[in-house]
């Protein structure tokens, strides 16, 4: 039996003991000291700063805290509460709303911060774990939490040679990015929201799987209802021995008497970060904020199979004949791609047709032009035992009327916006017409390979129909998409790269994606560890998902093959590439073509499951 005891000292403070950490909450309510057998104590501040759209949100005065409950908390072998937990509760005045506080509940994982504000107002930005004073005395403005930590994990993948970072630098989890510069955290959106740091140096590339400091990593977890995280990101913003998180919400979600943020879950002493996203996955099953990590009942075998997909080719392509990759994607030049992977022995068994096959990217129509008679050609692909998938691009308004869209100040469209009931229906059409047996005016394709989701729209003035904004607005729209997808075909494929545990409800397979941006500054990295990097993210935070292993852009064909040589030990082999590299020009030899045939036979006879 663990107990957590919380006992209120003579002169107000209140302490916390459980069996993995220690809670000091100072008698003036502004601090939290926790403290772990690291050594190496956090300095917590506790008012939080929820601004308006029109007020910063400053602290004038705070209450001494209440101690609300002092019961033991017992624990299962799961380590799933039993009991009661010690509440602690903190009020104060605010510049910005009729009343604020801030909630503690000390749980066996750690202390569970919630911030609460009552009026009305459009939320700015909201930084936790942070206090702006206005309070008598020295120390006015915007005062950080405090730590010794040294090395900072994020989930959210960056340039191939930093699987790590110093806890001086900032990190973004979120739904939106690009490759434009302080940009570049667009291949998971969204991310697993959470971050791990550790009192111990790390070099840049080092194995997180490896990092196993004697104190151990604290993990800071946030979770709520998924369509409650109306903010388009989480920011860990780092200062002079501090940080605090802050959450872009920018205006879209309406307080209207009472709102509370998403839990922070600052939890001690994790082996490494993997053993931290997995107990982080763990919180938000055991809260109801993620789905049971139990694969679909039923899976078919068929969506382990070896896939192909064409866009590396297409930039192959592109190389050879000046002209752009999307005009390549093309009947003629996918039966030519397939024809030579047969000839040397290589019949995938799902493939993927990519960017662009249709007119337009906000509708299923296909370019006659290019697809003669994709339902035929389709059909022919599944009397040879194969399946097909079809690229979609999330948010394009290519096709789609304005109105429709979310849209600037100036009308001009950024995003389908699923919150417009047309949109949805369109959106619903346009899956159903990609995935419906021939009978029923459909393509009769087999499932979707979702693109783009950090197109996500971001931005104050921005106008959508609906309340729903950033990681929640994209669970809409990917929602709408999947159940269309299902009730279409009930064993469709829908593959997105969103290895936030909550979207596992809305996804089959995670794929990994590219392997680097096209502008990194060191295009020459070592690419094998990033991948395994964003495969253990995957792993740890949707155990249960089949993964696809991309295959696109390779530096080179050294670092190409020796990515090949490991893809069945993290998920799906896939093959992006037919005769040459795109970067490189770089032909694959005989060996190549072996070496994939004795992968795929072998993946094939071990049920098509990574090693």
């Amino acid at each position: 039996m663990n107990a957590i005891k919380a006992v209120r000292g003579d002169d107000g403070t209140i302490e916390v003991t459980a069996p993995g950490y220690r809670l000091t909450v100072t008698p003036d309510g502004l601090v939290a000291r926790l403290s772990h057998r690291s050594g190496h104590p956090l300095e917590l501040q506790l008012p939080g700063a929820l601004d308006r759209t029109d007020a910063k949100d400053e602290t004038l005065s705070a209450e001494p805290p209440v101690l609300a409950a002092d019961l033991p908390v017992r624990t299962d072998a799961g380590g799933t509460p039993t009991g009661d937990a010690p509440v602690i509760t903190v009020r104060r005045r605010s510049t910005a709303w009729d009343g604020a506080e801030t909630r503690i509940v000390c749980t066996p994982d750690g202390p569970e911060f919630t911030w609460t504000v009552h009026g009305t107002g459009r939320l700015d930005d909201v930084h936790l774990a942070a206090l702006r004073s206005a309070l008598p005395g020295r120390g006015t403005g915007l005062r950080p939490s405090g730590h010794d930590w040294q090395t900072l994990f994020t989930p959210n993948p960056g340039p191939p040679r930093r699987l790590l970072r110093g806890a001086g630098e900032s990190a973004v989890v979120g739904a939106c990015g690009d490759a434009r510069p302080g940009r570049g955290h667009w291949f998971f959106t969204p991310a697993p929201l959470c971050l791990a740091l550790t009192a111990e140096a790390y070099a840049d590339d080092a194995d997180p799987a490896g990092a196993r400091p004697p104190g151990g990593w604290h993990t800071l977890g946030l979770g709520a209802p998924v369509r409650e995280l109306t903010f388009t990101t989480a920011t860990y913003v780092p200062s002079d021995q501090g940080f605090h998180l802050t959450l872009g919400y920018e205006g879209h979600t309406r307080v209207d008497g009472r709102f509370s943020t998403p839990a922070l879950l600052v939890s001690p002493g994790h082996q490494d970060p993997y053993a931290g996203l997995r107990a982080h996955r763990s919180w938000l099953e055991r809260r109801g904020w993620a789905p049971p990590a139990e694969p679909a009942p039923g899976r078919p075998d068929w969506w382990t199979e070896p896939m192909f997909c064409g866009w590396g080719a297409q930039m192959a392509r592109a190389r050879d004949t000046g002209r752009p990759a999307p005009a390549l994607a093309t009947q003629t030049e996918y039966d030519g791609h397939l024809a030579h992977l047969e000839e040397r022995g290589l019949v995938p068994g799902t493939v993927v047709i990519d960017d662009k096959w249709q007119e337009s990217y906000g509708r299923p129509d296909p370019d006659p032009a290019k697809w003669p008679d994709l339902p035929g050609w389709i059909a022919g692909r599944h009397a040879r035992g194969q399946k097909v998938l079809l690229w979609w691009r999330a948010w394009s308004t290519e096709g789609v009327p304005d109105a429709w869209c979310v849209r600037t100040p100036d009308g001009h469209p950024v995003a389908l916006d699923p919150g417009h009931p047309e949109a949805r229906a369109l959106l619903t059409d346009s899956i159903t017409r990609m995935l419906a047996p021939a009978g029923r005016d459909g393509f009769d394709a087999d499932g979707l390979k979702i693109d783009f989701t950090a197109d996500t729209p971001s931005g104050h003035h921005l106008t959508a129909h609906g309340d729903r904004w950033g990681i929640a607005l994209l669970y809409d729209l990917l929602a709408v998409i999947h159940t269309a997808a299902k009730a279409a075909k009930p064993d469709a494929l829908v593959i997105t790269h969103t290895p936030h545990p909550a979207f596992a409800g809305v996804t089959d397979m995670v794929r990994l994606n590219d392997m680097l941006r096209l502008d990194d500054p060191d295009p020459y990295a070592p690419v094998v560890p990033q991948m395994r990097h964003r495969a253990a993210v995957t792993a740890a935070s949707c155990p249960h998902l089949p993964i696809d292993t991309d295959d696109w852009c390779a530096p080179d064909r050294e670092q190409w093959r020796a990515y090949a040589a490991v893809k069945t030990e993290l998920g799906v082999p896939a093959l992006y590439v037919t005769t040459h590299l795109d970067r490189t020009g770089e032909p694959l030899e005989d060996a190549d073509y072996a070496a994939l045939r004795r992968q795929w036979s072998e993946w094939r006879a071990g049920g098509g499951t990574a090693r």
